[in-house]
């Protein structure tokens, strides 16, 4: 942590002087909006927004933003937005997913979406559904990034196949799925990317 400031002039006149890596910017400041401040930045660094107003999701994408956080946030949610600064891992474009005593080898492109069940999960494929026993939060990590993202508690969709998003519903080719309040910025994040 190299610095604290609050408001955009302080952290202007900072940012003239001192180079950082991230930078964590409230949406909601006096005098000059996060949004318009970034904007103005001529050299910009990687940005997390941070706000308590989810309307504001869109334009923080558009602006290239790392992630964008909605207030009260956890500190997992935190971290979760920290690690994306990081270089993301190179993963091939299969997943080896064991059902029942055999191990199926599926391709990512096949994975509409992923229901969580408890201790099981529910691999909706285009032609079939596979149920494995593992978490959701585990078999996410397995998952690429540029392909998928979790909308919801119990579910994690492809997102080269969503079809079109209503309200809080994401609609694929053959599933409806709900979006969680808490898991919109993550969906727009990776549309927008």
């Amino acid at each position: 942590l190299v610095g604290v400031m609050d408001n955009a002039f302080e952290a202007q006149n900072f940012l003239a002087e001192q180079s950082v890596d991230l930078l964590f910017l409230d949406i909601n400041m006096p005098q000059l909006s996060g949004l318009r401040f970034y904007e103005s930045l001529p050299n910009k660094p990687k940005v997390i927004f941070t706000t308590a107003y989810s309307e504001y999701a869109v334009d923080g994408f558009s602006l290239d933003a790392l992630d964008y956080l909605l207030k009260p946030f956890s500190f997992d949610r935190f971290l979760k937005a920290v690690h994306k600064i990081k270089p993301k891992k190179k993963i091939g474009d299969t997943i080896i997913i064991k059902e029942n005593k055999k191990l199926h080898q599926v391709k990512f492109e096949e994975i509409s979406h992923i229901e969580g069940l408890g201790d099981y999960v529910k691999v909706h494929l285009n032609d079939k559904v596979l149920i494995t026993y593992t978490s959701l939060k585990k078999f996410y990590l397995s998952l690429p990034e540029s392909m998928f993202v979790q909308i919801h508690k119990s579910f994690i969709i492809n997102f080269t196949k969503v079809k079109y998003i209503q309200g809080n519903v994401v609609v694929l080719v053959e599933h409806q799925i709900p979006v969680g309040a808490k898991f919109k910025s993550d969906l727009f994040y990776k549309l927008n990317a």
